[in-house]
């Protein structure tokens, strides 16, 4: 009964869009906070994703959602799901 409850759910990440050179394919940072188990500090943590993205919408400095999909290519694993805050806009805030 537990298996069919987490069947539907997929792994999601936030990040932001740092390459859109390739065909069809963005490179997402995703950045993190860990605490260090001696000292108690945070450290922060970031890695790359390559991520689907169909229309070729993203442009550098998206803020994007990303979702674990099943394998398209050699490295790509995530397929970009939504625009949070678009380039260009501060806070996500629209201009007048």
């Amino acid at each position: 009964m537990a298996d069919n409850a987490k069947k539907g759910l997929r792994k999601t990440r936030t990040g932001t869009v740092v390459s859109n050179k390739m065909n069809k394919t963005v490179m997402v940072l995703v950045e993190r906070l860990v605490k260090d188990p001696l000292y108690g500090k945070y450290i922060k943590r970031q890695v790359k994703y390559m991520a689907h993205d169909e229309k070729g919408e993203c442009k550098e400095g998206d803020k994007v959602k990303i979702v674990g999909t099943r394998p398209l290519s050699k490295l790509k694993k995530w397929r970009v799901n939504q625009i949070l805050v678009p380039a260009g806009n501060k806070q996500g805030l629209e201009k007048a």
